[in-house]
């Protein structure tokens, strides 16, 4: 997409971070399970945890409009969604390339099984599979999956 950036973002970025995270996870009922916690519980997360305690990227369009978000954790990658309406357009993948600029050693994430699209979309990453469990240790008790990626060995 053109005039697309991504930046880091600051505390008055937490809105469309949190809405980003809202909208995308609402899109994707069916795929992912329902959200256990309302959207002002997302916001005041999103705002006094994510943003000042985590590395949060936000990628806009050329006149400011938020379009996707990457939280990296350390190693993992905490948050990554991309605004409905622009999804398929290559923000995730740039994002995932920034993430693995920013971790070169390795990363880490869970995905939820039943998350078909992010599994096929992380494994054209290089992602692959090190742990499925039964979701008994997430907040949605719904079965989940930790994906590593781990840079190629140079020779």
């Amino acid at each position: 997409m053109d005039g697309v950036t991504s930046r880091r973002a600051g505390p008055d970025d937490a809105p469309a971070v949190a809405d980003v995270l809202i909208r995308s996870r609402r899109a994707a009922a069916g795929a992912i399970p329902p959200a256990v916690h309302s959207d002002a519980e997302v916001r005041d997360w999103v705002g006094a945890v994510v943003v000042p305690e985590r590395e949060v990227w936000l990628t806009e369009d050329s006149d400011g409009r938020p379009l996707a978000v990457l939280v990296l954790d350390g190693d993992w990658i905490d948050q990554l969604y991309v605004d409905p309406p622009v999804t398929g357009r290559g923000l995730g993948s740039q994002l995932v390339d920034l993430a693995k600029t920013r971790r070169p050693a390795g990363l880490r994430l869970w995905t939820f099984a039943s998350n078909a699209g992010a599994r096929r979309f992380y494994a054209r990453h290089g992602f692959t599979e090190a742990e499925t469990t039964d979701g008994s240790g997430n907040e949605e008790k719904a079965p989940d999956i930790r994906l590593v990626w781990a840079p190629p060995l140079s020779l």
